[in-house]
């Protein structure tokens, strides 16, 4: 009995391909989001340490690569916004509970990517030559990691409790036993 298989999970074929909002079954935001929660993180860690260690000389490599990272992370974020957005305007109808929780969960990430350049302002032209993270850098950082959080955990329970834009399986023959590949749109 084969063990793996690949083939589907990359194929676009049956798929109906929605603009920004990506694929039926492979949309754009979700993936989009993963550098900037990865980077927000990493960078709050990075700051942490570089605080901690302020009398090493290490410490400034820590501060820079924590500003770079954010750099990169509020970079994808602009395009997981846009992509959200599009989500958000063709895919909820007012009045709902996901067109709400929809709301809670961009308002809570818009705030994040404001946070995240005016940190990155005041790195670059303000704190550009400090030898570690200050406490408004540190305090930035922190701020941006923890409504991270809470604003993935929010988009989580739109795709898990609510499966927003996602396109359930149901009875479909992906799930039962067989030897044979079912690709998107194809009927076994």
């Amino acid at each position: 009995m084969r063990a793996l298989s690949f083939r589907p999970s990359f194929t676009f074929r049956g798929r109906k391909f929605k603009g920004l909002r990506g694929w039926a079954g492979k949309p754009l935001h979700p993936p989009l989001t993963d550098i900037p929660v990865g980077a927000y993180m990493v960078a709050a860690a990075f700051d942490v340490i570089s605080c901690l260690g302020q009398d090493h000389s290490w410490a400034r490599d820590l501060y820079r690569a924590a500003t770079f990272t954010l750099t990169a992370g509020a970079a994808v974020s602009l395009l997981a916004l846009l992509t959200g957005y599009w989500d958000w305007l063709k895919s909820t109808q007012k009045g709902t509970q996901a067109r709400r929780t929809v709301n809670a969960h961009a308002w809570t990430m818009v705030s994040v990517t404001v946070l995240v350049f005016v940190s990155l302002a005041l790195r670059w032209f303000v704190y550009d030559s400090d030898a570690h993270t200050g406490a408004v850098a540190l305090v930035l950082s922190l701020l941006v990691a923890l409504l991270t959080t809470l604003g993935g955990t929010i988009g989580g329970s739109l795709a898990y409790d609510y499966g927003f834009n996602v396109e359930t399986s149901g009875d479909h023959p992906v799930w039962h036993e067989s030897e044979e590949d079912v690709f998107p749109g194809q009927h076994a």
